[in-house]
């Protein structure tokens, strides 16, 4: 058996930081939240002439963890703890923001004076009520880094970012299970994904129509496809056409979700500190 289809849900067009698109599943007003995620956005993808590229600024980040994922271009970064870098296509920087940091997530000079297609993800993970206080640190794994598995008839390649996929395992490591896959699919290709038992799961195209679940019913890019926690087995497939697709899970925290803006807690007290600790400076800010 193979977990069936609970809802689909479409990504919904806003403008973030300083004014570049996503496409975002949720939180909006058909879902706020996947337990444990908080957050799935798709930056873009956007071509951006000379001079025009833009990003997001100095904000803070408490409670919580942000994911980012490179398809195309690039992003610089910095935070205020000193800490910068780049990220290009296909890196990821898993960054726990735990008690607080002000960072800022912005394309880079040179990038920006020749322009060119940024694409991307983000994704924010729920900490637990134990660690939403620890360090922050991050996790930057270059693209070259990133396990990456095929099928025997070569028509399936999956990159394992967190969690195990055909017989690889992530070399991320998680503050709780979660599994976070980005499939490419040839046309005809078809796999059954094992995922354990007490994780949610969603998957969300990001080219192509998948066909999905026992039925393989077909669902375009942009949408948010869940599933039932019914089986122990994922089915993916392509019609006649390349598919590139996100999977990802995890075991639910069920835990008070009090948010605000940049700060995840688990209660309103605990908020109202976050502001208090942010305007007081004691997050620190971004040396520029």
């Amino acid at each position: 058996m193979s977990r069936t289809i609970s809802s689909i849900i479409p990504a919904t067009r806003t403008v973030e930081g300083g004014g570049f698109v996503v496409y975002r599943p949720f939180p909006t007003r058909l879902l706020m939240d996947f337990d444990p995620f908080l957050l799935l956005d798709e930056m873009g993808p956007v071509d951006y002439a000379p001079g025009e590229a833009k990003g997001a600024p100095d904000h803070p980040h408490r409670g919580f963890e942000t994911v980012t994922y490179m398809l195309e271009g690039e992003f610089g970064h910095k935070d205020s703890a000193g800490h910068s870098g780049t990220l290009r296509a296909g890196d990821v920087q898993w960054m726990t923001a735990g008690a607080g940091v002000v960072h800022s997530e912005m394309p880079g000079d040179a990038f920006t004076q020749r322009g060119g297609r940024v694409h991307g993800l983000q994704l924010w993970v729920n900490l637990p009520q134990r660690d939403k206080m620890i360090a922050p640190h991050y996790q930057e794994i270059p693209s070259a880094n990133i396990p990456v598995a095929t099928s025997e008839d070569g028509k399936v390649r999956v990159k394992v970012i967190a969690g195990e996929a055909l017989g690889v395992k992530a070399a991320i490591e998680t503050r709780t299970p979660i599994l976070y896959q980005h499939f490419s699919l040839q046309p005809g290709a078809k796999v059954e994904h094992r995922v354990p038992r007490d994780f949610r799961v969603f998957a969300y195209a990001l080219s192509g129509t998948a066909l999905y679940g026992p039925q393989a019913q077909p669902v375009r890019a942009q949408q948010m496809v869940i599933f039932r926690d019914d089986a122990d087995t994922i089915t993916l497939a392509a019609g006649d056409e390349p598919v590139e697709l996100l999977l990802l899970g995890g075991v639910p925290l069920k835990e008070p979700v009090v948010r605000y803006g940049p700060f995840v807690m688990n209660t309103e007290d605990e908020i109202r500190q976050a502001v208090i600790d942010y305007q007081s400076g004691r997050m620190g800010a971004i040396t520029h």
